[in-house]
């Protein structure tokens, strides 16, 4: 059809009443009409009556007409532009109208941006504009003059500004219509024209799009999983991919905002960065707040809550497990990226702004972003808890913060406090609140009192160190046992170090290797050590406790066992599997953790314990075990680990024969450390 009788066609049926399979057609060949017109006025035409069709506008479906909006100027631009490169084009025929209809690309975008008029709102506008910016400029095509170009950035930062002037006058849709094109745009724009934007407004309009009907629905969707979920034979729970709330969720997650969520978390954090009213900034940490409790809320309720993570297999069916779950995780995935990414700009900007910055903000916007990641933690909790630098940050940043004042630390380890504390829940939501809070409570032993110490810290902890834990709770066993460390390490807790100390110490034992891999326990132990030695005040009123823990250490090391540990046992972690260098019995481990401890010891327990951990080497039978604990000791004889005292005492042991009999055995040929310019024998003679 030629183009002016197409053109005739399409603005008659703009005027029809709404009809999706019409519209497609129509939206089609509003396209095509686009690219070949050749009359720039026709092309004004075609915009300015587009943009008020009642097929098109009586019934909007969502975003997803505003995106449709923005796809036809983006894909007729990309049209213009790549036959005008091309620099050649069909003779022009009355049945084959040539593609570009033959204007510039500058002529075509001043074409359609008159179109543009004060009968249409300005969120319209910024649909146009967007697109024709995204198709001349976008992936490096460079298709307008330069000054078209920023001209036409300019227009869209003023559309903008004028669209949040009136936001209540485009209703929800118009709000996250700017949202929309501006989070397409923005890349585009430059950054001296970026700061005409009126940051305080758009992010009012920004976070409520995040959470609202075009955004995570408050996570209603997860109420709607609840419905159909079922329980199957084999007490297993079903969630079909052909239910109702999986087809809702497949559509929630195809939604122009949640598809572009990543860039969308981009453009608030920046807006956060630059916006002028810091204190609106509250405004937006109630409304994550908010949100993520009710996500939080909405997800206690879904039957799907009550299964742990390591037992999905065991109590979901197969294809929950390979379709509908996967789905599910992903988009509760952006939700928890989205809010991290935000917070990293919220506690960013409070620590540079004086404002946010004072006593009676900081402690705030602190505890309110702990609360948050309280609330996402059981996604999280998925990924590991620094799985990506954002939420170590804000996570840590939020903690300093808060430790700087005492009273509302407690106050906030109280609104967190585990419903449940002294005993291990038996909802898996709440033993994930469990870990969160065991987790961040070990960061405020140095600002609690001795009693709040014990009532906040250990008496959670306690249950969780009982060596009868399952496979469930090993990521709550070890984080346990982090918190109580560092309430026994804390300098005004020594009275409550010589009280749980022992308890603490008969756990400790009774866990390895069955719930402690080997790193940790080392770890716990030399953290003991340390903390039983001087400048420890422990080590005044207990001057006996790290001699007894290393009795201790030395009589179970006499009766280990000496097969190697399994590696379900001996690694339990990334971290486990890069220190493993060699299969280790759990014979060798203690001994290792026994040479750790030597650097911290006093002088005199150093001198009365080198001989015995030497001859402790005489009970590792197998060679590689042998040679790798070798190798610990030698590097506790002439590393950098002790300081110049300890090391003369090494040095002066080492050089008696009994010393290097000790280590190096009857093995022919071996030399022991300092043979080769160290501190003690440098003469490199044999044994």
């Amino acid at each position: 059809m030629p183009a002016d009788r197409l053109l005739t066609t399409v603005l008659r049926a703009y005027q029809g009443a709404p009809d999706p399979e019409q519209n497609d057609r129509i939206l089609s060949s509003t396209t095509s009409l686009l690219t070949t017109l050749s009359n720039p006025l026709n092309v004004t035409l075609l915009t300015s009556h587009l943009l008020t069709a009642p097929a098109v506008w009586n019934r909007i479906d969502g975003l997803r007409t505003c995106l449709r909006i923005i796809s036809i100027f983006n894909t007729a631009a990309i049209t213009v532009h790549k036959h005008q490169v091309e620099g050649h084009q069909k003779p022009y025929d009355l049945y084959q109208p040539r593609m570009g209809g033959g204007i510039s690309c500058d002529d075509w975008a001043k074409a359609v941006v008159k179109g543009l008029d004060d009968r249409t709102p300005r969120w319209q506008h910024m649909l146009v504009i967007g697109g024709v910016l995204l198709g001349m400029e976008g992936q490096q095509r460079q298709g307008l003059s330069r000054g078209l170009r920023t001209t036409l950035e300019n227009a869209m930062v003023t559309a903008t500004n004028l669209a949040l002037d009136k936001p209540a006058s485009g209703g929800t849709l118009g709000a996250e219509a700017i949202v929309l094109a501006l989070n397409h745009t923005f890349p585009l724009l430059s950054d001296h024209i970026r700061r005409e934007l009126n940051y305080d407004a758009l992010l009012m309009v920004m976070i409520p799009a995040l959470t609202s009907t075009e955004g995570y629905q408050d996570g209603s969707f997860l109420e709607a999983i609840d419905f159909d979920v079922r329980p199957v034979s084999g007490n297993k729970f079903d969630w079909s991919a052909k239910s109702p709330s999986f087809i809702q969720l497949q559509k929630l997650a195809s939604k122009p905002l949640i598809s572009s969520m990543g860039q969308l978390s981009r453009l608030i954090a920046h807006s956060i960065e630059n916006m002028n009213g810091s204190l609106r900034l509250a405004e937006v940490r109630a409304h994550l707040l908010k949100f993520t409790g009710t996500l939080f809320e909405r997800w206690q309720r879904n039957k799907l809550s009550e299964i742990d993570p390591s037992e999905e297999d065991t109590f979901l069916t197969p294809e929950t497990l390979r379709v509908t779950f996967p789905v599910l995780w992903q988009v509760l995935k952006t939700a928890m990226f989205a809010t991290v990414v935000i917070l990293r700009a919220i506690i960013g900007k409070t620590l540079i702004d004086p404002i946010l910055a004072s006593p009676q903000q900081a402690p705030v916007t602190a505890s309110q972003t702990l609360l948050i990641l309280s609330n996402i933690h059981f996604v999280s909790s998925r990924l590991g808890s620094n799985a990506f630098s954002a939420y170590t940050f804000v996570n840590l940043t939020s903690i300093d913060i808060l430790t700087r004042f005492p009273s509302l630390s407690v106050s906030f380890l109280r609104s967190i406090y585990p419903t449940e504390a002294g005993q291990i829940p038996a909802h898996p939501l709440k033993r994930n609140h469990d870990l969160f809070y065991l987790n961040t409570a070990e960061h405020f032993t140095l600002s609690l009192s001795p009693a709040d110490a014990e009532s906040l810290i250990v008496t959670p902890c306690t249950p969780y160190l009982n060596p009868t834990a399952n496979a469930q709770l090993l990521e709550i066993f070890e984080a346990a046992h982090s918190a109580m460390l560092s309430v026994l390490a804390a300098p005004q807790n020594a009275d409550l170090t010589a009280k749980v100390l022992p308890f603490y110490v008969e756990s400790l034992f009774a866990s390895f290797p069955r719930n402690l891999s080997p790193r940790q326990f080392r770890f716990a132990f030399k953290a003991l050590m340390q903390i039983s030695t001087p400048p420890n005040p422990l080590s005044s009123s207990q001057p006996m406790m790290a001699e007894t823990l290393l009795e201790l250490l030395h009589y179970r090391t006499l009766g280990a066992l000496t097969t190697p540990l399994p590696p379900s046992l001996a690694i339990k972690s990334e971290a486990d599997a890069k220190v493993q260098e060699v299969p280790l019995s759990e014979q060798a481990v203690l001994l290792l953790t026994l040479l750790d401890a030597l650097p911290n010891v006093t002088l005199s327990v150093l001198e009365e314990w080198l001989p015995l951990a030497a001859d402790l080497l005489n009970h590792i039978q197998d060679r590689g075990m042998r040679e790798h604990c070798k190798k610990r000791f030698w590097e506790v004889l002439e590393g950098g680990e002790m300081d110049v005292e300890r090391s003369a005492v090494c040095v002066s042991w080492w050089s008696t024969r009994g010393g290097r009999e000790r280590v190096l055995f009857s093995d022919q040929g071996e030399r022991g450390p300092f043979m080769s310019g160290g501190l003690g024998v440098r003469d490199g003679s044999r044994l």
